[in-house]
Formats: structure tokens, sequence, C-alpha cells
């Protein structure tokens, strides 16, 4: 059974997508059916799936399929106009569907450390599948020094906010409150070591009172152009 909002966005997606065209974005959605926030579609969209009713494609941006409609429904009549319409105002609903925002705070170093960038008025759109638990934020990647690890220069790398770091991690550490670098976390005895992924650099052997991690890596987003 499906309640009101399910068959709203049900009717929605198929209204956009019956013709052809891309399914609305998750903004458009929300916008469209009076919600607050996309974290209600995204409950919507998942009972539709385990109902049966849409299938999400994989690798495809905006990648659901209607399966089935709702029993008894009858599309509406319309005129050429009013479809027309329509159409253009779902297609303004969709452009985020299975994205999320969050917030890019600037460039960080996967080679000498550089100084942080925080920019609260920036943000990016990224694969929703790439975000875990807790709260999240992008930094763009300047240098080569963890290309081992497939993180190349001019990459976007998700970070979950966390200081807790484990052996093995690639982490964001922040040395001696001024300086900021993505590497792999080792422990030696009492020491941090600040692992690079490339053999042309050194790892960096530091006090525990030297650095502060402000997260671990989550995922990385890659613009091919």
């Amino acid at each position: 059974m499906l309640t009101k909002k399910m068959r709203e966005l049900l009717l929605l997606i198929h209204e956009r997508t019956k013709d052809g065209d891309v399914p609305p974005s998750f903004d458009e959605m929300k916008d469209a059916l009076g919600l607050k926030s996309k974290s209600g579609i995204h409950r919507l969209i998942t009972a539709l799936v385990e109902r049966g009713y849409i299938e999400r494609l994989p690798h495809r941006a905006r990648a659901l399929q209607i399966k089935k409609l709702p029993e008894g429904y009858r599309p509406p009549e319309t005129d050429v106009t009013s479809a027309a319409s329509k159409a253009r105002a779902i297609n303004d609903v969709y452009r985020a569907a299975n994205t999320e925002s969050v917030p890019l705070y600037g460039k960080i170093a996967a080679g000498t450390p550089i100084e942080a960038i925080r920019d609260e008025g920036r943000s990016v759109d990224i694969p929703a599948t790439i975000l875990t638990r807790g709260r999240h934020y992008a930094l763009t990647v300047e240098g080569d020094s963890m290309i081992k690890a497939g993180i190349h220069d001019g990459d976007t790398v998700i970070i979950r906010e966390t200081e807790s770091v484990h052996p093995g991690d690639i982490a964001v550490a922040l040395v001696e409150d001024q300086e900021v670098t993505l590497k792999r976390i080792r422990f030696a005895g009492t020491k941090i070591v600040l692992e690079p992924e490339n053999d042309a650099y050194e790892p960096r052997v530091l006090n525990p009172d030297q650095v502060r991690f402000q997260g671990i890596l989550a995922g990385l987003y890659r613009l091919y152009h």
C-alpha cells in the first residue's frame, strides 16, 4: 500500500520519464512534494524500490525507472500545451535526484602540506552513495603524494568528520594547528607517521601533540574533461 506522498512522488517520476526524459532531481522532488529536506525524498524512493514500483539503475545519472503504477491509476486528460508546461516544470525538479550537496572547504595538500583554506560559502554536489553516516565536507587535492592510493592532483575528496583514526586510514591531519595534509596514517610506538603513497616523498614522523585529525577519507569524486 502506498502513502499519499509515495503516490505523489511515483506519479511525478512517471510523468517526467514517460516520454523518455530524465527523472527530476531530489531538490525538484522535495519542492514538488512540499517537503523540507531531501532526506524525506530518499526515504520515499527507498520505500518505492522495496515495494517494486521503481528500480534504481546502476552507473547512470538519475537512474530511476518506473516498474509499475498505482492500482487503478488513469492518466489525466491534458492538451498539448499543458502537457508541455508540466513536462518543463517537472524537468526543473530532478536535477539533483541522486546527489547530495556538501560544503567545499578549500584545498588540501597531497604533497607538501599547505594552509587549509576554509570557504563556508561554497559547496559541491556529489553522488549520494559516496556518503556514510555523520557530517561530511569536500576538499580539492593539490599534489601527487597519494597517487598510489588512486588520489590525483585536482581530485575532490569527501571527508567524514572525526577525530578518531585507525592504522591504515587515509586522514586529514592538521599539523601544529597551521597546515593540513592528506596522508595514510601509521603509528610507531608513541609517534604518529604521516605516510605518502608515492615513493618520491618521505613519511613524516610527529609527536601526538603536533597532530590533530579532522576526518577520514569517505570517498573520491573525479571529473573527466
